[in-house]
């Protein structure tokens, strides 16, 4: 037995005329009460392309004074080399 079949075994199959027939016949109107308050969950801060709860942002990593001048030292590097028209792109220092 597959996985289709045991899924069709334990829930009864829906046709699509079913499904039609099951739009046609819902209210166009939700049945909010009046005193229903909106869900502000991931929009409570700033409106988000996607919500908060289904992909939250990533946090912060802080890094040490000696990682940060390693790195500015690297980026300087690279910097240097270009400006003195030499390329070093597959990791071996030629002219550009």
């Amino acid at each position: 037995m597959n996985m289709d079949q045991k899924a069709n075994d334990d829930y009864p199959v829906i046709t699509d005329e079913e499904l039609t027939r099951q739009a046609l016949a819902a209210s166009r109107e939700p049945d909010v009460s009046p005193d229903a308050v909106p869900w502000s969950g991931a929009w409570a801060s700033s409106p988000l392309l996607i919500p908060e709860w289904y992909m939250p942002r990533p946090g912060g990593s802080s890094r040490g004074r000696g990682a940060m001048i390693v790195i500015g030292l690297v980026l300087v590097g690279f910097l240097t080399i270009d400006a003195c028209g030499l390329c070093i792109t597959s990791g071996f220092l030629s002219l550009a």
